[in-house]
Parts: structure tokens; C-alpha cells; sequence
């Protein structure tokens, strides 16, 4: 595939080049009047006015003039000395033959005779110039890189490892297998867990805990860890 690329390249370049050399090849050298030359001639000024109709003259193009030396010249003039054949100020002036002239400038360019009743007479020729057709610019075939200059893929990072957080262990509720108790004694907005009962017990038991949570849990002074406490008894409570 690179060959076939590469060898494409080379063709256009090779065509676009060709194109250039026909465009440079293609200026045209025009003989004035052709066999006619340059003369006063039977038919007077249109045998070359019918001439330059069968032609086409570009920018770069070039005019020959033939005619016998000493006895005509070629001037270029402007226009409005065309038409009454003015020969002073000539834009240029050539008197030997053959007279060359390179077309250099798109437009309308007048010629004449300026020797005495020539151009009267009919040795006059006016032509128009089209510009030169635009050449376009050259292409240098590029070589397509080598594989070995391109860069290895670099391989991605495997994503980050995750470890899990250990969860603490609700606390589980006091055993429930004492022998109950009646609940303490509750006196209306104290904020105060009540002491035990005296019932000769020298400390709570399940059930009075349990029965002090739940006050303090109507109360709502539970305290974050109590809470943990009550809702466990509750679990163990209902599942019994």
C-alpha cells in the first residue's frame, strides 16, 4: 500500500511538471500576415484586420514583422494615434526586419507603418491580448514514513485497587434472661437516669436497663450509643 502511494505521488507530480513544460511551450510566435509580410497590402488595412481574427494572442506571445529594410518600419502606437495615423511618440520603433516584438501586456495593442501614406494606406494592424493562463504551483512527492519510526503504543495502568473499610459490631443488647423488675419510678422533665430500685438488687439488672432506655428514649436525651442499645432490644424483643 505504501509502494502504491508513493508511486501515485510521483505521477502527479510527473503530470503536473509536463503541464507546466506545454504551458511554457504553448507561446506562440505569430508571423504578421503570414505570406502577405509586412507591406502595403492589395486589400488595404482589412487583409490584416481578416488575419489577426484567425489568431489568438496571449501575454508572452511575439509578433514577427517582415518586410524589406529602407523601405517600411514598424512603430507601436496608442490609440488614438491609430486611427489618424499619427507616427510622433511612438511607443516603440523597430526599422530593421525581421522586427520581433514579445507580447508583454493583456489589451488592445496598435501597429503601423510610419512611412509616408503607408499607414493611410492600409499598413496597420490592431490585435488584443488575453493574459497568460494562470501555472499552478509544483508538487514535490513526500515519502511516507518508515514503520519503524513510528511510536510503540505505551500500555495503560491497570485501575486502582479498592479495600474494603471494616464495619464496627453493634453491641447486642443486654441478656434478657434475669428475672424482671418493675420499672423506676419516673418524675415528669427530669433529664436524669433514676437510681435502681431498692429491692434489696445492688445493681440494675437486664430488665431494669432495658426499662431505663426506654424512658430515656420517650424522654429523647438518648445518648448516640444508648440509641444503638435500645434499637437492639428492640430487634430481640420483637423476634422473640
Amino acid at each position: 500500500m505504501t509502494r502504491f502511494t508513493l508511486s501515485l505521488v510521483v505521477f502527479i507530480a510527473t503530470m503536473v511538471a509536463s503541464m507546466q513544460f506545454h504551458d511554457t511551450m504553448a507561446q506562440t510566435t505569430h508571423v504578421v500576415g503570414d505570406t502577405l509580410s509586412w507591406t502595403i497590402a492589395p486589400g488595404g488595412a482589412a487583409a490584416y484586420t481578416t488575419w489577426a481574427s484567425q489568431q489568438t494572442f496571449t501575454v508572452g506571445d511575439s509578433l514577427v514583422f517582415n518586410f524589406m529594410t529602407g523601405q517600411h518600419d514598424v512603430a507601436e502606437v496608442a490609440a488614438a494615434a491609430y486611427d489618424p495615423c499619427t507616427s510622433t511618440n511612438p511607443i516603440s520603433l523597430t526599422t530593421t526586419s525581421p522586427a520581433s516584438l514579445t507580447l508583454t501586456t493583456a489589451g488592445t495593442h496598435y501597429y503601423i507603418c510610419t512611412f509616408t501614406s503607408h499607414c493611410q494606406a492600409g499598413q496597420k494592424l490592431t490585435i488584443n491580448v488575453s493574459a497568460a493562463a494562470t501555472t499552478p504551483p509544483s508538487v514535490t512527492p513526500t515519502q511516507p514514513p518508515s514503520p519503524s519510526t513510528t511510536n510503540p503504543r505505551t500500555p495503560t495502568s491497570p485501575p486502582p485497587t479498592t479495600t474494603p473499610t471494616p464495619t464496627t459490631p453493634t453491641e447486642p443488647c443486654p441478656p434478657t434472661s434475669s428475672p424482671s423488675a418493675s420499672p423506676p419510678t419516673v418524675t415528669t422533665g427530669s433529664t436524669t437516669p433514676l437510681p435502681p430500685p431498692s429491692g434489696g438488687a445492688s445493681s440494675f439488672n437486664a430488665m431494669d436497663h432495658i426499662a431505663n432506655l426506654k424512658w430515656r428514649w420517650n424522654m429523647h436525651v438518648l445518648s448516640q450509643e444508648e440509641g444503638r442499645q435500645w434499637d437492639k432490644c428492640l430487634e430481640i424483643i420483637t423476634s422473640v
